[in-house]
């Protein structure tokens, strides 16, 4: 269905075109366009001059049961319906509800005026059921199209062609025009609603009771739903079903329901639904046709509830189907009581002034006027959402998109979450989850922020917790980000943002628990049983040891032995055993008891420093890439894992002996090579003059230059330091100087990709220094950096000992080491 316009027609026995006399003659269909400020105000007033006996509106027949939340103080739109099955908690759909959407309106104007109200779609547990994957389309995902809300925009788009009728090339203006503008007795903005949208009715007794607005006479708020119930009638007659068959059978729905309830409270009825299906409830048809469209239909057991939704959820480019391009300022126009362009471009001021842009009251009174001004040469009635955005860019923003582009995205668009009380049904796990977040202090916020936590603080540690339970679960609120504070392992920063399609991942994780400890324990032991790769086991125990999972944690370690066991590529290996030493790492700082972890951890070395030398011989250039970061990573891994360790002992001594392997031999990969001399040089492994050795045999005459290119960017080349190794130690820039001019020219082009991706990775800093170093060249032997050579500027002529003696008492109070004995230190 698309929603797309407010239309009424005639019900059986009346007339298509005949006026609409006053409130008594009904039923009426108040066709609108769903989240369509104008049209809530129309079926706003248009119920308040009718007085309906009961209301109708579009929706799943299983949420009448749920209609006195909506009267609760703690509801706050948006929010939707969400139904799902009670087996397959995956298929779902929503029924999404903005303040200013009229299905919402009219909720709330019957339960303030105590009138029954029911929804008459085609029920839930049949929809679901007849669900299929849509397929993908531009901006639609496979989860987005999976949990759309079934009302899609029909191949007809009812808008589109009324606005090419009436020689409008955008549809969006031509109902602003239209509608938006359209004064109503002179009542701009959303009577009876405050702007939380929760319901108001102070000042709508004498008029309803009078049946006319103020200002206007009997039938002028039903008269608009006549007028556009003949073109919505004319478009069903030219198109059709719109391409949409399947609305056939919710109209039949719909129409046994009309029967129902006219049977039992009269014609005094009122149906707020799609204005494309108006005529399809107006025309005339039998009992037996409606139900023979319905027999057989299958059916699903479903659940549903009330749960927050998102301004961001309602716009068209999130994929849902019925969505507009601007609900944030559609809300701004249903809540502004007067002078809606005034008040906004207040907005837009206000939140450049929040992003320190200077924007002054004289910004805001030349965008109103520029506003007014572009409506009047457009012929427009009011300035509409383009004139406002035009006039913001050209007076506020200085011409530029940029700023611009915040304005839509915060103001426009909207990071509106809607809210809804804790009387309203939940899975089990749902209500330990809002638990949990109350008693955290973790509100769910559609916008996306940062959180930054100590997990030497209680509080923060249950939160770290609760974050990497629901990872587990994949219920994506939060994503572990790289923080701009401190790297220790006692911090951890998180990127949060809660959307609505979250509350469908609750229940579908709800089978593995009533709590999300039990549920992510649950997962977790099955999650092990069932994996086939020790990469995977061991990265489920790095997640079980952030999320405290203690109960899990013996299953995973079983099934880490046993797939560690009978796994014997070394890569395999190589791959799993950094993160166990980051799990054994994070268990010390959660004062988790990882003695079995430990085990698993030092036997995953001990056959890696085996396997190792053999595994780099004979590789293509991808593939000693490959092996190059896996030899990185066993190293960083090694050194948590052996920490106390005395030099050349223990398992670190073991692991030196396999990095002298791989840089002595010829036949392992010159990348490889030259990251195993580096690794030793950093760690004082090995001499400074054995690492120019080294690096003289690689860079030798007899090299092909491919090779010692690649011994080049494995030993300087990334991030890690290289550029300022070179800076500092002359020797070896010299050598890779003279091998560098040494290099025939008709070779020089074959190593050139591999020498920019080496000195590219350097800081500009760095790059400028070495360039100065090379345009002065050498220092001659024996020559003292005087005034004959100018030391570069930040680096001294030599290693000062008695300033580096100074500053060692210092660094072992930080380090909690006792200070040398006196003896010693002489």
């Amino acid at each position: 269905m698309s929603g797309a316009v407010v239309a009424g027609a005639r019900t059986p026995g009346r007339t298509a075109t005949g006026p609409v006399a006053g409130p008594a003659d009904g039923p009426w269909l108040l066709g609108v366009r769903h989240h369509g400020p104008g049209s809530a105000r129309a079926v706003l007033a248009a119920l308040r001059e009718a007085r309906p006996a009961v209301v109708l509106i579009e929706g799943p027949p299983e949420g009448d049961a749920l209609v006195p939340l909506a009267a609760d103080p703690g509801m706050r739109p948006p929010v939707a319906l969400l139904a799902h099955a009670v087996d397959d908690p995956g298929r779902a759909s929503f029924w999404p509800m903005a303040a200013f959407s009229p299905e919402w309106v009219a909720l709330r104007w019957a339960l303030d005026h105590d009138v029954p109200v029911r929804f008459i779609d085609l029920p839930a547990a049949h929809s679901l059921a007849l669900k299929e994957p849509a397929p993908e389309g531009p901006g639609e995902g496979p989860e987005r199209a999976e949990h759309a809300q079934e009302e899609v925009t029909p191949v007809v788009d009812p808008i589109r062609v009324l606005a090419e009728t009436a020689g409008y090339d955008d549809p969006e203006r031509w109902w602003e025009d239209v509608v938006e503008h359209r004064s109503s007795g002179g009542d701009h903005g959303s009577p009876g609603v405050d702007g939380t949208g929760r319901g108001g009715t102070a000042d709508d007794g004498d008029a309803a009771s009078e049946g006319a607005r103020p200002g206007g006479t009997p039938g002028e708020a039903l008269a608009p739903f006549v007028a556009l119930a003949e073109a919505m009638s004319a478009l069903r007659e030219a198109y059709g079903d719109g391409g949409q068959p399947r609305d056939a059978v919710r109209e039949a729905y719909m129409r046994i329901q009309l029967r129902a309830a006219r049977k039992e409270f009269g014609d005094d009825v009122a149906v707020v639904c799609g204005a494309w299906h108006v005529p399809a409830l107006a025309a005339r048809t039998t009992l037996a046709a409606d139900r023979a469209l319905l027999k057989g239909l299958p059916k699903v057991k479903t659940d549903l509830t009330w749960v927050p939704w998102t301004h961001r959820r309602l716009a068209r480019q999130s994929g849902y189907g019925a969505g507009i391009d601007s609900p944030g300022w559609y809300g701004h126009l249903f809540e502004a009581a007067d002078r809606p362009i005034e008040r906004w471009m207040t907005k837009v001021a206000g939140l450049l002034r929040d992003e320190d842009r200077p924007v002054s009251t004289a910004h805001v009174i030349e965008a109103v006027r520029l506003a007014e001004t572009l409506a009047a040469l457009r012929g427009r009635p009011l300035a509409g959402l383009g004139e406002t955005t035009d006039a913001v860019r050209a007076v506020m923003c200085e011409g530029s998109d940029v700023p611009l582009a915040l304005v839509r995205d915060r103001l426009i668009v909207g990071e509106s979450l809607g809210e809804v009380p804790d009387t309203a049904p939940a899975v089990p796990l749902q209500r330990d989850l809002t638990r949990s977040q109350r008693t955290l202090r973790l509100k769910p916020e559609a916008s996306e922020r940062q959180l930054a936590l100590d997990l030497r603080r209680e509080t923060d540690a249950a939160r770290s917790r609760l974050l990497h339970r629901l990872r587990l679960l994949d219920v994506g609120w939060g994503d572990p980000v790289a923080g701009p504070g401190s790297t220790g392992t006692f911090r951890e920063s998180w990127r949060l943002s809660w959307e609505p399609e979250l509350h469908v991942r609750v229940a579908e994780a709800g089978v593995w628990g009533t709590t999300v400890l039990t549920a992510a324990t649950a997962k977790a032991a099955a999650q092990a049983v069932a994996a086939t790769a020790l990469a995977d086991v061991t990265a489920l125990a790095e997640h079980c040891l952030l999320a405290e999972l203690p109960d899990a944690l013996p299953v995973v370690m079983k099934a880490l032995a046993d797939r560690a066991a009978l796994d014997a590529d070394v890569g395999h290996l190589a791959d799993a055993l950094p993160a166990l030493a980051r799990s054994l790492r994070y268990g010390d700082v959660r004062s988790t008891d990882t003695a079995a972890l430990t085990e698993v951890a030092a036997g995953l070395a001990e056959r890696i420093c085996v396997g190792l030398p053999p595994a780099c011989t004979g590789l293509d250039p991808d593939g000693a890439e490959a092996l190059r970061g896996r030899v990185e990573a066993v190293h960083g891994a090694i050194g948590l894992l052996d920490t106390g360790a005395e030099p050349g002992q223990g398992l670190r001594g073991r692991w030196d002996a396999v990095l002298h392997k791989l840089a002595a031999r010829d036949s392992v990969a010159g990348i490889i090579r030259g990251r195993a001399t580096r690794l030793l040089l950093d760690e004082g492994r090995l001499p400074e003059d054995e690492a120019a050795r080294l690096m003289g045999l690689a860079l030798s005459p007899g090299t092909p230059p491919a090779d010692a290119a690649a011994w080049i960017e494995g030993f300087v080349g990334g991030t890690s330091g290289g550029g300022m190794l070179l800076i500092h130690d002359e020797r070896l820039l010299g050598l890779v100087d003279a091998w560098l001019t040494g290099v025939p020219a008709d070779l020089f082009t074959d190593v050139l990709p591999l020498l920019r991706r080496t000195f590219s990775a350097y800081e500009p800093g760095v790059r400028r220094t070495l360039g100065e170093l090379v345009r002065r060249g050498p220092v001659p032997e024996g020559a003292r950096r005087d005034d004959a050579f100018p030391v570069t500027g930040g680096f001294g002529p030599g290693l000062d000992r008695a300033r580096a003696d100074a500053v060692e008492p210092v660094l072992r109070l930080l380090l909690g080491r006792p200070p040398e004995p006196a003896e010693a230190a002489v």
